[in-house]
This record gives C-alpha cells, sequence and structure tokens, in this order.
C-alpha cells in the first residue's frame, strides 16, 4: 500500500466499522442536545437512538469545528512522517471549512517535508462517504498520492445527491425557508426535493405534494442520471424512516436490474439534526451532476 494517509469527517456518514476496518481517521463533528454535548461517533445506534429522541420533542444543535481542534488533528497525522490527504464536506455547506484551511496552511508551513491536501469535496453525507471509500480502495491497491488525488478531482462532481424532508420545521430553524412557507407547506403537505448541485450547494429543485411524490420524483431523477447503471451502487441514507428506504430499495432495484447493490443505513446525526426525521437521501456516482 502507498505511504500516505486519507482522513475525513464523521460528515462523510459511513459507519463506524467502515473507518475502524481502513484504518481511517475521523475527526469528529459536535452536536448539543439542551445543555449537553456529544460527539458524534457515526455508529449506527447511537444515529437511531438520537433520531428516535427528535421523533418525541428532542432539539439538536450543531457547532462548527474550530481551528485549533482541526490543527491538533492534523499535527497527530503529520506526525506519522507521511503525507496526508484530508477529506471534509464541501466548502458552500460548512462554515468548519474555513477553520480547516487556516489548520492547514499552518501545519504547511510546519511540515513542510511533507505533502498535506485538503479537497473541496463539493459533497456532503453520503457523497462524501462514495468520494472516501473510492479514494480508500485506490490507496489500498497502491495507487500514488497524486493518482488517488487525481481521481477524486475527478469524479466529485460525479456523485448524485438527492435529498427530501418530512417535516419542514426543521429548514426553517435553518433559515432555508421562511415560518410562512413552513407554515403553509405543513398545512400542504408539502415535500421539497433536494439537490447538491455543481458548486456544492444544497438546493431545492421541486415542491411536490406528499411524500409518495417526493419519492416518485427522486425515482425520476436517479433515471435521468442513470444512464450506464451497470455494476453501480446506490447508497440510501435515512433519518427514522427505514420502511420509505426499502421501499425505494425495491423500485431502484426493479427500474435498474444491473445495478451491483443498494445499500440502506442510519443518515449521520449532524446532518440530520438539521433536516429532522425522515430525511431521506440517495447517493451514487453518475455521468455528471443535473439537478
Amino acid at each position: 500500500m502507498a505511504d500516505y494517509i486519507i482522513a475525513t469527517a464523521s460528515t462523510a456518514d459511513m459507519p463506524y466499522e467502515f473507518y475502524e476496518e481502513h484504518n481511517i481517521p475521523v475527526i469528529s463533528y459536535s452536536y448539543m442536545i439542551g445543555d449537553k454535548t456529544f460527539e458524534d461517533d457515526s455508529r449506527e445506534s447511537s444515529r437511531e437512538s438520537i433520531y428516535k429522541q427528535m421523533r418525541t420533542g428532542a432539539l439538536l444543535s450543531t457547532s462548527m469545528i474550530n481551528s485549533y481542534t482541526y490543527y491538533a488533528f492534523f499535527k497527530k497525522l503529520m506526525d506519522t512522517g507521511k503525507d496526508v490527504i484530508y477529506l471534509d464536506m464541501s466548502r458552500e455547506l460548512s462554515h468548519s471549512y474555513a477553520a480547516a484551511g487556516e489548520a492547514a496552511e499552518q501545519i504547511k508551513k510546519e511540515y513542510p517535508k511533507q505533502r498535506f491536501y485538503v479537497m473541496n469535496t463539493l459533497c456532503v453525507s453520503g457523497g462524501l462517504g462514495i468520494l472516501v471509500q473510492n479514494m480508500v480502495r485506490l490507496h489500498e491497491e497502491g495507487k500514488s498520492f497524486e493518482e488517488v488525488i487525481s481521481w477524486g478531482e475527478a469524479h466529485k462532481l460525479k456523485i448524485a445527491h438527492r435529498f427530501t424532508v418530512d417535516n419542514l420545521n426543521y429548514l426553517k430553524r435553518g433559515g432555508r425557508v421562511s415560518n410562512a412557507s413552513a407554515l403553509v407547506g405543513s398545512l400542504l403537505s408539502i415535500k421539497p426535493v433536494m439537490y447538491v448541485t455543481d458548486d456544492g450547494k444544497l438546493v431545492v429543485t421541486s415542491k411536490v405534494r406528499g411524500r409518495k411524490a417526493a419519492l416518485s420524483e427522486i425515482l425520476n431523477g436517479i433515471k435521468r442520471d442513470f444512464t450506464h447503471p451497470e455494476g453501480q451502487e446506490v447508497h440510501i441514507l435515512h433519518a427514522d424512516c427505514l420502511e420509505d428506504a426499502k421501499f425505494m430499495r425495491s423500485k431502484i432495484l426493479e427500474s435498474f436490474p444491473t445495478v451491483s447493490k443498494v445499500t440502506i443505513s442510519s443518515l449521520g446525526v449532524i446532518i440530520g439534526a438539521h433536516c429532522g426525521p425522515g430525511l431521506l437521501t440517495f447517493f451514487y456516482l453518475c455521468d455528471h451532476r443535473q439537478p
């Protein structure tokens, strides 16, 4: 295996077991429930527990990672003497990205003989997870530092992100919809369908009436994306809506019998805190992003 490290953040929303199996260093975002602070540990049991608490009224808030915390994390990696590639969520979706950049500049000054690369992934959640998964695979196959970075830069905009939420009040809290829009939308059962664009922003691409219509809209989007579905993987992440995830898995397999597999897992807590229980997300490689 080539002698360098690939590291990421808990917002890649991969299972804890993946990080452990592949020795991936992970910096954890944190979240608060009331006056108590917790680290996002990427464990399935933690995710399930948090969403059930949210269903009964628990309110979560999240905080950015400061530059000192990033610096300490990066320094520990560089002290191994190896080069480092670090992958976090899109700069447009995280205030922490700037703090990571500040820490990275200091690290580069202190370790001039080692390479340290921070990628603006333009991805989030399971989309970031796909990028990490594939770059780790290439690393383990013996690809060089430069080859792995080149693959990531060439493919990051070929990772599709499709989302729908069930409760507009969480988007209202985050400032993505107004109070009036949330009220009217809830009364009319409006469900937004969202997408991550080429510039790494999360945008609403359509608004439909009802959950079934939102799932149908997402399936139609996947059909537009999948010109070559053979051997592809689809990753479904859900925030306490397993039955909807299973329903969509059956629809995807029915529509694309040549895909290699459709995985289902719980969504990470940090993204879920901003969108709430009922958030259903889909990630996969395609030719290019097209909301």
